[in-house]
């Protein structure tokens, strides 16, 4: 309903693709398109007084990128925002922005959280939260799917893993749906910066108060966790419970309303999806690869490197964008179609390599069950009011998504069948 001006590849010289405005109030297929064709190294130059960049648009090129730890590094930051300012306070601390033994060693304690176990009991718990979300949108003329149901869902399982109060979670959401996007193009940046020391605080508390504790959790893995004899320290603890916050909400909460959206923008994938002729497991990958929840992903050339061809300086940085990537023409038949029957489906949406995203089977578990509860729950959906976009440059995806949505008869006929042989 929302139609965002379409950028021409004329103008880019003149855009800036690091502008969240850009991003939000506009659609790039055109650009990429041309980018992939025809400049697929692009560099970006200057723009006032922000440095330039390498832009990599194609599949092929941007697993080069992800797959060479000896000559890029995320310690300079893994976005934009922070490649081209300061860098990134957490790195060295922080799983994603932290390379080499230590990234490795911190890696093995947190794949222990995300064990077979521990998801299958999340994922349970993710199930009936849909069901509970969409029994009461149901209920209503109208819901807000991106606030009402999709802002829950990740943000529970994620809370889960790490045993956040439930008295807390809505006050966390609050915090990281502000922390790398935002819901206006104005918004002052230190509206993210206070977001972003808010989380820090609340895990250092949360861990300080998990030492020596016996929580299953991943907070008190974290704490209680040793490497060479020695645990984590206070910023090592802070900073990998909030990348897991950011990680484990974000990606899921913009795939999972985005996955509505695109269901209403294709009603022949919509009735397949209904009619249960698509395994929900190739549909939620198709999900992953049309929603991109991560714009890009950010990278510092640690000497000079030879791409595909194209040689990298030393010191460049170079932003990897998934978007196009995921709509290469060369590795998807038909990449601007929505098919969730789309076999095989190779998207970059959780990288790739070292930095490969951890939580990437339960954002899979996520998608899945949503795609299960519309599946079986909704009759039809209609979009009532424009989508609104959030402003960011490593974000992708809505802070508001006004729907209706009307129960399946069928499931309703059986539900009250069910009822009436319990009371009987």
């Amino acid at each position: 309903m929302t139609r965002r001006r379409m950028v021409s590849p004329d103008e880019l010289e003149e855009i800036d693709l690091a502008d969240p405005r850009l991003h939000a109030e506009n659609e790039l297929d055109e650009v990429w398109r041309y980018l992939r064709a025809e400049r697929p190294f692009y560099w970006q130059s200057e723009r006032g007084s922000q440095p330039g960049f390498w832009v990599i648009t194609r599949h092929e090129d941007a697993m080069a990128v992800y797959k060479d730890k000896e000559h890029f590094t995320t310690e300079d930051g893994n976005a934009l925002s922070s490649l081209l300012t300061n860098g990134d306070s957490a790195a060295g601390t922080m799983l994603a922005v932290t390379d080499g033994a230590r990234h490795a060693q911190i890696r093995n304690i947190l794949m222990r959280a995300f064990s077979p176990r521990m998801l299958r009991d999340i994922g349970e718990s993710v199930r009936q939260t849909v069901e509970k979300l969409l029994t009461e949108a149901l209920s209503r003329d109208e819901c807000d799917f991106a606030h009402d149901v999709a802002g829950s869902i990740p943000l529970g399982a994620i809370c889960d893993l790490l045993a956040v109060p439930h008295s807390d979670r809505r006050y966390l959401l609050s915090l990281t749906a502000h922390a790398w996007s935002s819901d206006y193009a104005d918004a002052p940046p230190a509206d993210s910066w206070a977001a972003k020391n808010e989380i820090l605080l609340y895990f250092s508390d949360l861990a300080r108060s998990r030492r020596d504790s016996a929580h299953n959790d991943v907070v008190s893995l974290l704490a209680n966790s040793q490497v060479d004899g020695e645990r984590l320290d206070d910023a090592e603890l802070m900073a990998n419970c909030y990348g897991l916050m950011i990680g484990g909400d974000e990606t899921g909460r913009h795939a999972i309303t985005g996955s509505v959206l695109a269901l209403m923008e294709h009603p022949d994938q919509w009735q397949a999806l209904k009619r249960g002729e698509v395994d929900l497991g190739t549909a939620a990958d198709e999900v992953l690869r049309w929603t991109v929840p991560s714009l890009h992903g950010g990278r510092m050339t640690t000497g000079d490197v030879v791409v595909n061809g194209q040689p990298i300086r030393s010191g460049e940085p170079v932003s990897v964008w998934i978007y196009s990537a995921n709509r290469d023409e060369r590795i998807f038949a038909d990449p601007d179609r929505f098919d969730l029957a789309r076999k095989p489906n190779k998207h970059l949406t959780f990288a790739f390599g070292s930095h490969y995203c951890l939580g990437a089977h339960l954002a899979k578990i996520e998608v899945e069950a949503v795609l299960d509860g519309l599946r079986r729950m909704v009759g039809d959906m209609t979009q009532t009011g424009p989508e609104q976009w959030i402003y960011s440059t490593i974000l992708h995806g809505m802070h508001s998504l006004p729907v209706s949505l009307q129960p399946d008869r069928a499931a309703v006929a059986t539900a009250g069948a069910a009822a009436d042989r319990r009371l009987g």
